[in-house]
């Protein structure tokens, strides 16, 4: 086992007593019911606030955008206080409880009838302050817990396993795809059995539920605590990025050795962890200048200040994080895409003839063909394009960045579906009747649109985070799992930024309300979706470009020392 991997007393994990598919299962097993609890609640939030609370559907759209958008963005936060304080199992441990306490709080705002407006008679009274502020309250304390889980959960994950192992490297590459199948279920069981229990038995039971599960998933979590493999962490990876651009700033007039050979090696940084140099982003490589006044002078031996000098490999880690920047920045669309599924799409359905029978489905819960689509695209490639793939090119399965590029494609699909849909829709509310309840058109018409969306999540969850953890430098992947779960955050925030902006854009006068109407019957709610399609391709295109540019690092080699010979310390 390498030497950056303890077991829970300190001491080197043993091969036999820790890591593997045991320990990885205990953490699945709390991010299952982190996706249960968060996802039950925001399928289904849009409902509540529309129809409890009366806020307006668009006003109600982003609010479930910027909770989820939080959600995600505080993902760096937990990241950081991972790497630098508390590691990934406390992390873990910590952030869970936090979750238990939002999810807690909110079952006693949804249920205390002093903490949501009286039921609409003649006119219908929103929320106040107060009742909006305790609502607030405990979205928000779910966000932080759910933002500082998810950044540690999938690391700590990957660390149960040793890339340097064939076998267990083996293990690593399924275990994305499993993972992310395996939390896919939990979707499953919130956009059904959560969302059929707010609506039919009430949500003090169904919020009450997820605040349960979330205590068990914690003990069982704990209780595997002697079978993690713990890896040591590197030092906050935030300031060693910063360390590197104020030492290349300060450096910025100098000129760079003709031989990277002399530029600074901390001979302290072990053979196998050093990182060959590399011609990209050569402005950081100032930052590894050996200049007069760069070593302190300790007790008994010099060290470099960290501000002003810079490793080799200390500026590689920076560069090869600066790398992931443009794949990243071309994935935020798709999750503007995806907000639609459980803000607007939830509102066409629940406009829509939803009977089977005597039974009439949840709106919240046609999402289960979103995560329907999502589990038969992970069984599929799972088990039948992945051996195929091997067979055909040797590889198992397409590269991450291909699935990120088939995920993007299918999103467009998807959103050009769901503007065909909501041209139909319209329609029909306009012969009907745009102030009918319940229009005589199918719910099903929607499917299209979920399976789309859902199938491209499949390939590019998975592919942005097999990308972003083995692309990046080891010590940072916990922030880097943080980096990709901001493209979640910010595609949330774009979808309320756009939705705002299109509001208010849209709204030539008093009476027209524009594309996003309160009453979507009344709006065109189709543009916005032939919109997000024409950006998708735009994006698209953009991705292809940054796809083609970025380079997978070249397997290590010997590198020279430098001026490493100067650190003593």
């Amino acid at each position: 086992m390498s030497l950056d991997a303890v077991d829970y007393k300190g001491f080197p994990a043993d091969k036999s007593k820790t890591g593997g598919w045991v320990p990885a299962t205990l953490i699945l097993g709390i991010e299952i019911v982190e996706r249960l609890s968060t996802m039950g609640i925001a399928v289904n939030l849009v409902t509540y606030l529309g129809g409890t609370m009366h806020l307006a559907s668009s006003n109600s759209a982003n609010i479930v955008t910027d909770f989820m958008g939080t959600s995600f963005l505080l993902c760096l936060l937990g990241g950081f206080l991972a790497d630098s304080f508390l590691g990934r199992y406390k992390t873990i441990a910590l952030f869970a409880l936090i979750q238990t306490l939002g999810t807690g709080m909110l079952t006693v705002a949804t249920t205390l009838p002093q903490l949501r407006p009286p039921p609409c008679n003649l006119n219908c009274q929103p929320a106040n302050g107060f009742q909006m502020g305790i609502l607030y309250l405990a979205l928000y304390l779910i966000a932080l817990g759910t933002g500082g889980l998810k950044s540690s959960v999938s690391v700590f994950g990957t660390d149960q396993f040793d890339e340097k192992d064939d076998k267990e490297k083996a293990q690593m590459t399924y275990f994305f795809n499993r993972f992310f199948f395996f939390i896919s279920l939990g979707t499953l069981t919130a956009v059904t059995v959560l969302v059929y229990i707010q609506d039919e038995v009430g949500r003090i039971w169904a919020y009450g539920v997820c605040s349960l599960s979330m205590f068990i998933a914690i003990i069982i979590f704990l209780l595997g605590s002697k079978r993690y493999r713990y890896k040591k962490s590197a030092g906050s990876p935030i300031v060693h990025i910063f360390q590197v651009i104020v030492a290349a700033i300060r450096k910025r007039k100098l000129d760079l050795p003709y031989d990277a050979a002399m530029l600074y090696e901390s001979t302290s940084t072990p053979e196998a962890s050093r990182i060959q140099h590399t011609q990209e982003f050569r402005i950081l490589d100032k930052a590894a200048i050996v200049t007069e006044g760069d070593f302190e002078e300790h007790a008994s031996c010099s060290a470099p200040n960290p501000w002003k000098l810079s490793s080799v490999t200390r500026v590689e880690e920076v560069k090869m994080m600066a790398k992931l920047l443009p794949i990243w920045a071309t994935t935020i669309i798709f999750w503007t895409t995806y907000a639609q599924m459980i803000t607007f799409s939830v509102e066409q359905a629940s406009t829509m003839e939803r009977t089977i029978g005597n039974f009439q489905i949840p709106a919240g819960s046609l999402t289960v063909f979103f995560v329907a689509a999502i589990l038969i695209t992970l069984a599929l490639y799972d088990r039948i394009i992945m051996p195929l793939w091997k067979k055909w090119k040797g590889k198992p399965g397409f590269t991450n960045l291909q699935r990120i590029a088939i995920g993007l494609v299918l999103s467009v699909i998807g959103m050009a579906a769901a503007a065909l849909a909501e041209q139909k829709r319209l329609t029909v509310a306009k012969s009907a009747g745009r102030n009918t309840s319940t229009l005589p058109i199918s719910v099903f018409l929607l499917i299209p649109q979920f399976f789309f969306v859902g199938a491209g999540e499949a390939f590019i969850y998975t592919g942005q985070l097999d990308f972003f953890i083995t692309q990046s430098p080891k010590g940072m992947k916990t922030m880097s799992t943080g980096l990709f779960l901001t493209t979640l955050s910010l595609g949330f925030f774009i979808s309320s930024f756009l939705v705002s902006v299109i509001k208010k854009a849209t709204k030539t006068n008093a009476t027209a309300q524009g594309w996003l109407a309160d009453n979507i019957n009344y709006g065109r709610l189709d543009l916005f979706y032939w919109l997000l399609a024409a950006l998708g391709v735009i994006n698209f295109a953009i991705y292809l470009n940054s796809a083609t540019w970025y380079k997978p690092r070249k397997p290590k080699s010997p590198i020279p020392n430098g001026y490493g010979a100067q650190d003593k310390c």
